[in-house]
């Protein structure tokens, strides 16, 4: 029984820590973050497109793409 429990908490846990990936020009002047890797406001981009955790994104001052809202 109290392996089920620490079963079902460490699956509780991993469901719960949903983090969603964004895309983000590696420019130093990148302001936007975006939802999909084919948005229109990543065309611009002639440094590498990154993938990275929203919350990162976040932290880093970028705020979504108008093309996305």
């Amino acid at each position: 029984m109290k392996t089920l429990s620490l079963i079902i908490f460490f699956f509780v846990n991993i469901a719960c820590k949903e983090s969603t990936t964004v895309y983000v020009c590696n420019s130093p002047g990148a302001k936007k973050y975006h939802n999909s890797s084919n948005c229109r406001g990543l065309s611009n981009c002639t440094y590498k497109i990154v993938k990275v955790d929203l919350e990162q994104a976040k932290k880093e001052g970028k705020t979504l793409c108008h093309w996305e809202k």
